[in-house]
Parts: C-alpha cells; structure tokens; sequence
C-alpha cells in the first residue's frame, strides 16, 4: 500500500512540475514583402475595370477604386467596394510589418476609419489567400466623387 501511494505521489509530483514549466512558444513565421516600393496610381475618372487602372499585387487580389467616391475594392472578387468587407480577401493594420506581432488587423474601413483621413498614415496589408504582408503609404486621396488615389507599396523580395 505504501509503495501505491507513493507512486501516486511521485506521479502529482510530476504531473504537476511539468505544468509549471515554461515552455517557450512556437515560432510564428510570416512572409513579409520588403523588396523594392511601387507607385500605383488611379487617377480620377479612370476605368476601374480596366486592368491598368488596377494594382494587381497577387493573383487574389487586384486594388482599385470605383469612380463614385467610396473606398477602394479587390477587382478580382468584387464589382464595386462594399464598406464593411471591401477589399475582399485582404485585411489591413495601423503601424509598421517591424511589429507584425503586435497589429490588430482589420477590413480597410474598420482599421482607417475615414478612407480620406488615410494619407500618410503607414499601413501593413494582409493578403488572406497568399498569406503574405507589406508596407504601404498612400500618398494621395481624392475626395471629390471620381475614384482618384495613389499609394507606394512594398513588393516581392
């Protein structure tokens, strides 16, 4: 009986030592794109269907802006932006891919706010079916109801 409850014992004793220790945590690795920037532009009233009014940064996902003022849409997945989701397939966060671990990333309009007030602020875009992330800036924000816009992003190392 003695031996019983001591292996019990043991067996707590182990049980519970192994709980307290820290195991470090898993590694998370992201596929950051820091390869030279880009300047895309839409200038107001261009075509958004047309391909060169389009920043086509992967094969899911492809910028542009409608010409009735709004935010900017995925070309490849949507017609026209939809405020709440828009660009489908990308989710974007405030601050810089240096402190990727730390953004809360969000759809575009959730993590802007106004799409106007979004000039100069340093964004990081995630693009959902590649997986992959990058800087971008925009540069320019056209207000009036006719699509214009520009931004300079990271690209493929």
């Amino acid at each position: 009986m003695k031996k019983i409850m001591l292996s019990i014992y043991i067996l707590t004793l182990v049980s519970c030592t192994w709980d307290e220790i820290d195991v470090p945590p898993t590694p998370t690795y992201y596929e950051i794109w820091s390869g030279p920037t880009i300047s895309f532009t839409k200038e107001s009233g261009a075509d958004p269907t047309d391909s060169s009014n389009q920043d086509q940064i992967t094969p899911s996902v492809s910028i542009t802006r409608g010409n009735d003022g709004g935010q900017i849409y995925n070309a490849v997945s949507e017609t026209q932006a939809e405020k709440s989701s828009s660009p489908i397939g990308t989710e974007w966060a405030i601050g810089d891919t240096s402190d990727i671990e730390n953004l809360i990333f969000a759809p575009f309009r959730s993590a802007v706010g106004s799409p106007k007030r979004v000039v100069g602020k340093k964004l990081v875009l995630h693009i959902i079916e590649e997986d992959v992330y990058m800087s971008v800036e925009f540069t320019s924000w056209v207000s009036a109801k006719s699509g214009g816009f520009a931004y300079i992003r990271s690209s493929e190392n």
